[in-house]
């Protein structure tokens, strides 16, 4: 009796901790990849060595003060694709990807479908990755560490009205940081619209509230509303769509749009599969009006 009471005790004593330990998580749920499939008689072992590098650096580091179970991290994704290599030099392209559940049902919506092809960095097999917020002393690293804050960002954003704020915020410190970098590319204002500096730009100057408003309603509003009140949670994200006018009006070339047809058009069309003929000629109009080159993807809208 008194070993099973000492055995008792014994795990009352470790149940905080053990409890801490399956709250106390990273926040995210990342798949890195590092493909090098271009790169022809290199040591395969070391583009190996930098992928579980960078899963690891992702997922065990705490990127926020927020508290999250292991069934809250945000599954996400990032695929490196390694162009070219010169001694430790590599030139390469990242798509990231990240969702978000929707509630009560087993769908997942996507937040992020993004590809950046202005990545160039430099990498020594088994040096260790390291981030302060502060200082940045790695292009990929600098990288990867703004599009987490992206994501964190774009995914507060879609439970509370303009969450995502501080990771954004983050995001914005990273690139004015980076873009002091003469050697760095991608960080730069003017080279491109949709480069990273573009990017946090759009979610950041004074007509981003608009598309982010926007985003808290189609996912807060419309997305989790859908499995308790299918029709409602339709004529919501119908009905706040004609934000993204107002975003265009104010800036045409905006990467916001890019980024929200990127994530959102073919489930936006999958939304108006239910709703009456003339909701979806008027849905036409307004997303032909806005992705005008998409006509393929908004095709069964016209059905």
């Amino acid at each position: 009796m008194k070993l099973k009471i000492g055995f008792v005790l014994f795990l009352l004593s470790i149940m905080p901790g053990f409890v801490q330990a399956q709250t106390q998580t990273g926040e995210l749920n990342a798949r890195i990849t590092v493909n090098s499939d271009k790169i022809q008689g290199s040591d395969k072992q070391l583009f190996t060595t930098l992928q579980t590098a960078l899963t690891e650096f992702v997922n065990n580091r705490r990127w926020t003060d927020a508290t999250f179970a292991i069934n809250e991290r945000i599954d996400c994704s990032m695929t490196i694709i390694v162009n070219e290599q010169t001694d430790n030099s590599f030139k390469a392209e990242i798509q990231v990807q990240a969702r978000r559940p929707v509630y009560n049902s087993s769908y997942t919506t996507t937040l992020l479908n993004y590809r950046d092809t202005e990545l160039d960095f430099e990498y020594v097999q088994f040096e260790p990755l390291e981030y302060t917020e502060n200082t940045l002393n790695s292009n990929l690293i600098a990288t990867v560490a703004y599009y987490v804050y992206i994501i964190l960002g774009l995914d507060f954003d879609s439970f509370s009205p303009l969450g995502g704020k501080a990771y954004f915020d983050q995001a914005q410190q990273i690139v004015n940081i980076a873009q002091s970098q003469g050697t760095w590319n991608g960080w730069r204002a003017f080279e491109k619209d949709d480069n990273r500096h573009g990017l946090i730009t759009a979610l950041t100057d004074n007509t981003s509230e608009i598309f982010r408003n926007l985003w808290y309603t189609y996912h807060r509003k419309g997305l989790d509303e859908m499995a308790g009140n299918p029709d409602r949670g339709r004529m919501t994200i119908i009905e706040a769509l004609p934000a993204l006018k107002e975003v265009k009006s104010a800036r045409p070339t905006s990467v916001v749009l890019r980024l929200f047809s990127d994530a959102k058009l073919d489930e936006i069309v999958s939304i108006y599969s239910k709703a009456t003929t003339q909701e979806k000629q008027e849905g036409y109009k307004l997303l032909f009006d806005l992705y005008p080159t998409e006509t393929t993807r908004l095709e069964p809208l016209q059905k």
